[in-house]
């Protein structure tokens, strides 16, 4: 499939794969409208710096996904939909939950209404395999139950089934990605890679939570690949898709490989503040991504550790955005 002058809508543009799917989909010749949360400073967050208002085939908006009569504004005339806007801090909807569901499941309703009132040829909705839980089997395949084990992935799976409702009632052709952990330059320490970075980079103490959970990490690209294919492919149609590398490590051994690369001299140390309530914390996570292949020929291509590589030396020369050591929930 040609991008070129394709009406692409993308929500979330100013968050960390947002971004990087904008940059992807303005390579492939698109004309993106980049979707950012609205705040008073106009920043366009992640965009912010990379692109400016004379940027070729680019259209900037703010607003709100919960803003029902601004997403319908925002979807006219675009042909293709990519839905990426959320709130995603696991520790923050410990504290804020109703926001999650104002943001991850009334804005999914506003998008695929939206979407389905404009007759939009392609929407790709974003989930989470946070919605599965602690795994039952390894590795997770789309079948696998859904668990809400944390606010967000309550909201997130509230957001899925919404987007699948409109496939199954309307026809609306959406299909939602399921990524696991997905990892690169630009994320923010919210996440645990920059976290371990960041510290590393600054001091001999890197405080952590729990080290024993296992995750599945995917660079960037290859996760942006993903919602480029799957909006390419028939196939992907009314499916939910999973995309990861099938490869797991626990939290204390990806520590350790980071810091053979930043700062050998390290120690971890148990930050109690940092672990996560034992019925919500999701202890295993690990991808079947033979769908991803099936459908739409998606496999990952950059490993762990060129990705690692990748991200340490962007954070290096970006070091002084972070707040290097301050929990970020």
């Amino acid at each position: 499939m040609k991008w070129q002058n394709k009406q692409v809508l993308v929500t979330g543009a100013g968050g960390f794969i947002g971004s990087h799917l904008v940059d992807a989909l303005l390579n492939e010749g698109a004309d993106v409208t980049a979707f950012v949360h609205y705040n008073a400073r106009n920043d366009w967050g992640m965009l912010e710096g990379r692109y400016n208002d004379t940027t070729p085939n680019l259209s900037v908006i703010a607003g709100d996904v919960t803003d029902t009569l601004f997403v319908k504004k925002a979807v006219s005339e675009k042909e293709y939909v990519f839905h990426l806007a959320a709130l995603i801090g696991i520790p923050y909807s410990y504290v804020a939950p109703e926001s999650y569901i104002n943001t991850n499941v009334k804005g999914t309703l506003n998008v695929m209404q939206a979407c389905l009132d404009a007759g939009v040829k392609r929407v790709v909705h974003t989930s989470t395999s946070e919605v599965y839980g602690t795994a039952q089997y390894t590795p997770i395949d789309e079948k696998h139950p859904l668990q809400g084990q944390s606010p967000y992935s309550a909201s997130k799976i509230g957001g899925d089934k919404i987007a699948e409702s409109f496939y199954c009632s309307f026809g609306l052709p959406v299909t939602t990605i399921r990524p696991f952990n997905t990892f690169g330059p630009r994320q923010s320490t919210r996440a645990v890679i920059p976290t371990i970075i960041t510290q590393a980079l600054t001091s001999d103490t890197i405080k952590l939570g729990s080290l024993t959970p296992v995750r599945d990490l995917t660079y960037v690209a290859d996760t942006v690949q993903g919602f480029i294919r799957f909006a390419e492919s028939t196939k992907t149609v009314g499916k939910t898709v999973n995309t990861g590398s099938g490869r797991g490590v626990t939290i204390g051994e990806l520590a350790e490989i980071i810091l053979r690369r930043v700062n050998p001299n390290a120690r971890i140390v148990c930050d109690e503040a940092r672990v996560r309530p034992e019925k919500s914390e999701v202890m295993q996570l690990l991808c079947n991504n033979r769908s991803a292949k099936e459908l739409a020929g998606w496999k990952p291509r950059v490993s762990l550790e060129e990705g690692l590589a990748l991200t340490i030396d962007w954070m290096k020369e970006h070091l002084a955005a972070y707040k290097a050591g301050v929990y970020t929930v």
